[in-house]
């Protein structure tokens, strides 16, 4: 009967956990945290300014990595409120229908990562298979058709992800184990059947990132017998060349998404702190390194940033 009345209740707020053991050391680490967002939207900001301005870079594979930068800079912002809020003002409460808004756009923007890494590959097949009709196989057109796909197609895979937790009941718990809303954090605290849930959330992963990672694979196996095909050595290593920043991106967003769900499923006797660090991790890592790797790998990017501290220098002393 107890049960019966709550069966519609739901908390006013979460409560959200910054990094289990370490709630001393807060103010410390708040600099370092602040110094990693700043990293990601300038790193991210810089290389979305250098293909907008550079008109040599207007090719196909830059307009993905502008995609991705978006994409990045888009994570970034969706746990910026949250995490800020915990290290540097100590507050963790959030509202259950703005968890609900963060959880969507996390994993909105994560699902769009991965398929731009879809689309990056692909564009790497295309340069290294038939490299004479790269720009009539990918025109402009087709670009933004397949930016177009990658978006409608995360919108509304996750779009069912927040009414499906909305129907569910809370009235125990509301403390999540992260720093930020995670659809399988937030579902463990629901007082019913959270069947429907899990069958989505997996069906949902397969249809994205588990399509995606299988995609990648298949182009890289392609990509390798194309590049062994070729008769010279140094040819070889040219090409392959043109493949190391996204395979980097790839292993960067990949394998913290693979150490999460592997600590989730079956790492359940790990201590919080793993299970944070890996979450913080999965989330943290891609906006921070993808710009670092963009911009050892291209020149363009490079000379952007050097300008940008040359006249913040000159600004300075004037």
């Amino acid at each position: 009967m107890a049960d019966n009345n709550y069966s519609h209740f739901q908390h006013p707020y979460f409560v959200l956990t910054g990094i289990p053991g370490l709630e001393q050391r807060y103010y410390w680490m708040a600099f370092p945290l602040g110094a990693i967002y700043v990293i990601a939207l300038f790193g991210n900001g810089v290389i979305i300014s250098t293909i907008k301005s550079e008109s040599s870079l207007h090719i196909p594979m830059y307009y993905f990595l502008c995609m991705l930068a978006l994409a990045d800079m888009g994570l970034a912002l969706c746990t910026l409120p949250s995490m800020l809020g915990i290290f540097w003002f100590n507050y963790k409460s959030i509202a259950f229908d703005a968890c609900l808004v963060q959880m969507y756009f996390i994993h909105t923007f994560s699902a769009i990562e991965s398929g731009v890494l879809v689309a990056m590959a692909f564009d790497r097949v295309v340069a290294i298979w038939d490299p004479l009709r790269y720009g009539t196989i990918l025109t402009n057109g087709v670009v933004g058709r397949t930016g177009a796909i990658i978006l409608t197609r995360a919108v509304f895979v996750v779009f069912p992800v927040p009414f499906l937790i909305k129907r569910l009941p809370f009235y125990r718990s509301n403390i999540l184990s992260h720093s930020f809303c995670l659809h399988q954090d937030v579902m463990r605290l629901a007082c019913a059947s959270t069947r429907v849930n899990s069958l989505y959330g997996l069906i949902a992963v397969i249809f994205t990132k588990g399509s995606d990672s299988l995609s990648i694979l298949f182009s890289y196996v392609f990509i390798f017998r194309t590049v062994m095909a070729i008769a010279s050595g140094k040819g070889r290593l040219k090409a392959l060349n043109t493949c190391v920043s996204h395979i980097c991106a790839v292993l960067i967003f990949y394998v913290p998404l693979i150490g999460v769900s592997v600590i989730h499923r079956f790492g359940k006797h790990l201590s919080p702190l793993t299970h944070a660090l890996m979450a913080n991790a999965y989330l943290l890592v891609p906006p921070v390194l993808n710009p670092i790797v963009y911009t050892v790998k291209t020149k363009e990017i490079r000379k952007k940033i050097i300008q940008i501290f040359v006249q913040t220098k000159i600004t300075a002393e004037g």
